[in-house]
């Protein structure tokens, strides 16, 4: 396990409680007592720390190198029954957005989403997450295939934005997620979003126009990232902490302003400390917003999720 900088107690405390219990299997002293005290300041440090945190330590956990990716919650989620598709029939294949059909029980669904790298190598395969056109492209293919078939879409957001590469800009990376954006908001089947990681500019948005949008308790969305956030106003990465509270961009805020429709609870300490309870629960989401969705018309569908993000602007004369 890895730590961040502000878990550190967590991290001295578990140390002291792994040198007890080894203590008490090689030697004849009882030390039951002394790793239940310790135990118990274990979970008490954990609660203190993870019940104040700010807006960039939930950032630096959105990014925790433990985290799972799309597809773990793919293969949690799916299992055997998953089929990824490949290609956008105009370009290429792009490694940083993935996608293909699954089942989650007996219903089928879309499932589209970012994916990044665990290591130098699958980081740099998966570009770090950050889509070319042709990812956006493929992701629009498959929602438009979804839609032929009848098939509920789910997408699964994690990047630090689109890839804002001249490569990209030459192959029409903005019209790509414009594109997207148009296209998604009159896909007559339903859209269900989650950010599990995160969700940066319109590289979140290319794919996060959803009919329920959720996030993970320790995410973030955002129109740009605390640091570049922070380059721009302050000619600096030094104030990405002020950045980041400036940006209100947590799950907490995120709900507060309605800009996305509930927060995924995670396991005390974050989705990587019970990766099992944390995919349940995302199923159990999904499968309660589709519930919700299922019954509606066509018609209705298009018309409440317009009708929703038409709400989100607000403006004085």
């Amino acid at each position: 396990m890895e730590y961040l900088d502000f878990e550190l107690p967590i991290k001295e405390l578990e140390e002291q409680l792994d040198k007890c219990l080894v203590i008490g299997q090689e030697s004849d002293v009882d030390v039951t007592n002394t790793c239940k005290q310790i135990n118990k300041k274990l979970i008490e440090t954990k609660k203190t720390i993870y019940k104040n945190l700010t807006a960039w330590q939930r950032v630096q956990l959105s990014r925790h190198p433990n985290r799972p990716y799309t597809l773990d919650h793919i293969n949690a989620l799916f299992g055997e029954t998953y089929l990824e598709l490949h290609g956008d029939r105009g370009f290429k294949d792009d490694k940083a957005m993935i996608g293909g059909l699954g089942k989650i029980g007996g219903q089928s669904f879309m499932i589209i989403g970012q994916q990044k790298g665990y290591n130098t190598k699958t980081r740099q395969y998966r570009n770090f997450g950050m889509a070319n056109p042709e990812g956006y492209r493929k992701a629009l293919r498959l929602m438009k295939m979804a839609e032929k078939f009848g098939i509920p879409v789910v997408t699964l957001i994690d990047t630090p934005g689109a890839y804002p590469g001249l490569e990209a800009e030459e192959r029409g990376q903005g019209e790509a997620i414009a594109r997207n954006i148009f296209e998604m908001v009159r896909l007559q089947v339903p859209i269900i979003t989650i950010i599990v990681g995160e969700g940066a500019s319109g590289g979140a948005l290319g794919i996060g126009v959803g009919d329920r949008v959720y996030m993970l308790e320790n995410t973030w969305y955002s129109v740009i990232s605390p640091e570049s956030c922070s380059s721009i106003l302050w000619k600096s990465w030094e104030y990405k902490e002020q950045a980041a509270e400036a940006l209100k961009l947590t799950s907490a805020d995120m709900k507060k302003q309605k800009l996305i429709d509930d927060i995924i609870p995670e396991p005390l300490g974050g989705a990587h400390y019970d990766r099992a309870t944390t995919f349940k629960t995302v199923e159990q989401y999904i499968l309660k917003a589709y519930d919700e969705l299922k019954d509606l018309s066509t018609a209705d569908l298009i018309a409440q999720r317009m009708d929703k993000y038409t709400k989100m602007g607000e403006f004085k004369e």
